[in-house]
């Protein structure tokens, strides 16, 4: 019974054009990768600033390995807190400004454990309605009461909390830059309407961590509002090219996480050369400035150019160009079509996306070269025009 089921569902996620499969890459990630067995120009990756193959990196984790080992034994509570652990958050919230941080071995995790553990029954979150399915499943887990509201409405959002008064706790929750759209949430007026109506505020920094920000710190550096942010949660996958998460906020958040952030608690910890090589990356991030305005460079160029050939990319604000299909199968197509020209661009899909929205989700690297950036145009131009996109 159940094998059939599965198979009707496979089958019909087929007959829609959204069934899924792995590829293999070999070698590291960087502007080029081998995909089944092509060589292709990587436009996928989250590795902004190049860090995933950076020697730096490669070092400080080989030096954690030969002097701390492979494995980190156990959970951070029992015997697995070891030295790199404690060193990244120390230099973490250094850099946030924050005085304590935590790390969680995934983004998934961290938002999951921090959003379940801290909000309850009576209590009342505002999730802006593309958030990341980490913080929808984190809401659920608490169940505490939920309000979405359409995305970066904010006089939706403020009619939402007047009219939810009566709750012990309410917090806005939001990702900084969105993962799918890449435009970033207005936290300048989050935070304005968190201080008028005594709110809390969370935000996911996945993507901003690195990217956004005078100095990398991310969107609340961005807007100038790091210092009014309560709970700011973000990865070390992305932009520092290496794995895990953080949480940077007060003392006592820090130490109420400890004890009851179930997916922090029964764990085994992360690898101590993962914290080693993002601990470097920190580093990297905090005192090279010309990098992440290499970045920008290219991200700028590679966005004007496509919005001249008339492709919709949405409101686009960071390294990540979504290109508008509509239709799932188009999506898949164009995509196929890239790879067939060397250029490794995933097609996006409901559910990950809204219905009729599918897309093409381009990411823009350091380590793209001027001359990649003309093939990628080049392409588009060709295959949007075959495929009646433009």
């Amino acid at each position: 019974m159940i094998i059939n089921h599965l198979q009707n569902e496979l089958t019909t996620l087929e007959q829609k054009g959204l069934k899924r499969s792995l590829r293999v890459v070999d070698g590291s990630q960087g502007s080029r990768i081998i995909v089944d067995g092509h060589k292709v120009l990587n436009f996928c990756s989250n590795n902004y600033l190049g860090l995933a193959d950076d020697p730096r990196l490669k070092q400080a984790a080989i030096k954690a390995i030969e002097e701390e080992g492979v494995g980190s034994g156990a959970s951070r509570l029992v015997c697995g807190n070891m030295t790199a652990h404690q060193q990244l958050e120390k230099r973490l919230a250094e850099f946030k400004q924050t005085e304590n941080c935590l790390v969680f071995s995934t983004g998934y995790m961290a938002n999951v454990g921090i959003i379940s553990s801290l909000f309850d029954r009576g209590d009342i979150i505002f999730s802006d309605r593309l958030n990341h399915a980490s913080i929808i499943d984190g809401i659920r887990l608490s169940q505490a009461e939920c309000k979405r509201y359409p995305h970066c409405d904010m006089q939706v959002l403020e009619k939402m909390i007047k009219a939810n008064a009566g709750f012990k706790r309410r917090c806005i929750i939001t990702d900084s830059v969105f993962s799918m759209d890449g435009d970033i949430a207005p936290l300048d007026r989050i935070v304005e309407l968190a201080k008028k109506y005594n709110c809390l505020v969370m935000i996911d920094e996945a993507h901003g961590f690195g990217v956004l920000g005078k100095s990398g710190k991310g969107a609340a550096e961005h807007f100038g509002v790091n210092a009014d942010i309560d709970i700011q949660m973000g990865t070390l996958s992305k932009a520092a090219g290496s794995f895990g998460a953080y949480c940077c906020g007060s003392n006592e958040l820090i130490s109420f996480l400890i004890n009851k952030a179930r997916s922090f608690i029964y764990t085994t910890a992360l690898p101590p050369s993962v914290a080693a090589a993002s601990l470097q990356a920190v580093e990297i991030i905090a005192s090279d400035q010309d990098l992440r305005q290499r970045l920008w460079n290219n991200t700028n160029y590679l966005r004007e150019e496509l919005n001249k050939l008339g492709f919709n990319t949405f409101n686009s604000q960071t390294p990540i160009i979504p290109i508008l299909t509509k239709d799932a199968a188009l999506a898949v197509e164009f995509s196929k079509r890239l790879f067939e020209n060397s250029i490794f661009i995933s097609a996006i899909r409901p559910p990950t996306v809204p219905i009729n929205t599918a897309r093409l989700r381009l990411t823009v690297m350091v380590s793209h070269t001027k001359e990649d950036l003309d093939f990628v145009l080049k392409a588009f131009a060709e295959i949007g025009k075959d495929l009646c996109l433009i």
